[in-house]
């Protein structure tokens, strides 16, 4: 099974046009459709996955005072090998 999420526009005429590339050929295939209406706002990609409208934009830069440092990560243990 293969997922894929587009953004299309409906035109006045009320048809929905989608053209989704798909390694599959010469198969018969079963496809569901939802469509939901974006209201008001531009959903992007990050709000998508699951990211709070506006999160990377309020967040960028919140360290840029108090950069992050990697202490050392001391010696790497020996480990027996895999047979």
């Amino acid at each position: 099974m293969q997922s894929v999420t587009v953004r299309s526009h409906i035109g006045s005429d009320g048809m929905l046009n989608l053209q989704i590339p798909v390694e599959l050929k010469d198969v018969d295939v079963e496809v569901v459709v939802v469509v939901q209406q974006v209201n008001g706002h531009l959903v992007t990609d990050t709000e998508a996955l699951g990211w709070p409208p506006g999160f990377f934009e309020e967040t960028y830069g919140s360290f840029k005072d108090e950069p992050l440092e990697r202490p050392p990560q001391g010696d790497f243990e020996i480990r027996e090998e895999l047979k």
